[in-house]
């Protein structure tokens, strides 16, 4: 009887720490994607998310205004949080970035890449 016992307390030890790992896993969290419309602000980087997944951005601190400002397309993806923006360059050509969303309200927003570089914009009105 005492080695059948024995023999059991691995595979009790295995299922005690599965059962740790699956407890501990975070919820997802979902963010309304209809709030990234509008025009937001970090220092002097813009982004204006429009409706229909267009979108433009500028850089003052580059002497560039909105009427000036190079378009992207966007899109959001509620089960991983993942915002693609695909920039539309000048010369021809685009480019993808993709960003995990970490803040979205009426008032915030926040993303971070692959390299774990966080970015925080403010909406404006």
């Amino acid at each position: 009887m005492k080695k059948l016992q024995l023999r059991h307390i691995p595979l009790l030890f295995f299922a005690a720490m599965l059962a740790m790992l699956v407890s501990c896993q975070q919820e997802h969290v979902s963010f309304n994607p209809e709030l990234l419309v509008g025009k937001w602000v970090a220092g002097t980087e813009y982004y204006r998310y429009d409706a229909g997944g267009t979108g433009v951005t500028w850089d003052t601190s580059d002497d560039v205004n909105e009427d000036e400002a190079q378009p992207f397309t966007w899109e959001y993806e509620d089960e991983t949080n993942r915002l693609t923006l695909v920039h539309q360059m000048e010369m021809g050509g685009v480019v993808p970035k993709s960003y995990t969303v970490t803040a979205l309200t009426d008032s915030t927003l926040s993303y971070k890449d692959i390299y774990g570089h966080t970015y925080t914009y403010t909406h404006v009105n």
